[in-house]
């Protein structure tokens, strides 16, 4: 099958890894801002996690060169909308982004602001392509708990103007869900809904944490339920969606190759699984690179595709308006 032709939508894509090189580059430019080199090449090498990762972290440190250039408006509305063309690009019908505001209020940017400005860009490349896009907001692990509370509240005049969903990222420790049951328990009070990244380095019993004490509706990764029955019957029970993202997870040591990757097994025991890049820049991939991957490689068929492409349909946080019109897609 030719993916790149097929409509597609994802559910798990980070804004801050995936962000064009060259932009890196040209805002750099013109924005004054000190980079370590001009050379796309090298700045590409700086982007990039390579094939033999060694862990989540090491992945992560991925993320500090967009960093640098993500404190302004414009950036942050340009990077964006370069977002959504990439994926338009490659017939990506809806995209749910989801970035960490916190880390862009470095140069004085409230966070409202840093929502509104990502917000932009993307409804500038919806009234150019046909695409649909929402936002999610990612509370960072690594950060006070009470820095949440920031996010939520900044992003709350948004709801159903783009922002859909909170999120919990960043380095996975076990039992995090505990810490952060206030601050996620009024989110969802405002009309947020709720994915949480969990089960991504080998702790199972996150996700089902995430699922019982957060009401995660989707878990971003969720790859180590296969070590956790609980867990397990948890998603399957509860009709949880994963958001599965095969060349990250390999990346980051998930799964040590992609024969064992398990969305296979989970696909075929009736869970609830989409596909994702989680990090274009990052990964060096795009959505029909992961469909190639995943499908070819285990022999799926056009009809295990729409199941996957009508699974991602019915999970995502998208109006029931927008719903309908990718539902066409498949006629």
């Amino acid at each position: 099958m030719n993916f790149k032709n097929l409509p597609k939508i994802e559910l798990h894509c980070h804004l801050d890894g995936s962000v064009r090189p060259s932009t890196i580059i040209d805002l750099a430019s013109k924005n004054n801002v000190d980079i370590p080199s001009n050379d796309i090449n090298e700045i590409k090498e700086m982007m990039v996690a390579p094939k033999d990762c060694k862990s989540l972290d090491e992945y992560l440190k991925r993320f500090d060169l967009p960093g640098l250039i993500m404190q302004d408006k414009d950036s942050l509305e340009r990077i964006a909308f370069e977002l959504m063309e990439d994926a338009a690009n490659e017939n990506v019908v809806y995209i749910e982004i989801r970035f960490a505001p916190l880390l862009h209020i470095n140069k004085g940017l409230t966070t409202k602001e840093v929502i509104e400005s990502v917000l932009k860009g993307i409804k500038k490349a919806e009234s150019k392509y046909d695409i649909n896009g929402n936002l999610i907001l990612s509370c960072m692990r690594t950060m006070n708990v009470e820095t949440s509370y920031d996010v939520i509240e900044a992003g709350k005049e948004f709801l159903n103007k783009g922002v859909v969903a909170i999120d919990l990222c960043s380095s996975e420790n076990e039992g995090f869900s505990k810490a952060f049951e206030e601050p996620i328990a009024l989110a969802r009070e405002y009309g947020y809904r709720v994915t949480i990244h969990a089960g991504e380095t080998g702790i199972g019993e996150n996700v089902l944490e995430a699922i019982e004490i957060l009401k995660a509706e989707r878990i971003g990764h969720g790859i180590f339920i296969k070590d956790c029955k609980e867990a397990y019957d948890k998603v399957k029970n509860n009709n949880v969606t994963l958001e599965m993202c095969p060349t990250s997870n390999l990346q980051t040591k998930a799964i040590d190759n992609i024969n064992n990757y398990p969305l296979i097994n989970f696909y075929q025991d009736d869970i609830k699984v989409s596909l994702n890049t989680d990090n274009r820049t990052v990964s060096d991939t795009n959505l029909s690179a992961e469909y190639n991957i995943i499908l070819n490689g285990f022999n799926m068929d056009k009809d295990d595709y729409k199941r996957i492409y009508l699974n991602s349909v019915e999970a995502s946080f998208a109006s029931e308006e927008i719903r309908n019109k990718l539902r066409t897609h498949l006629i």
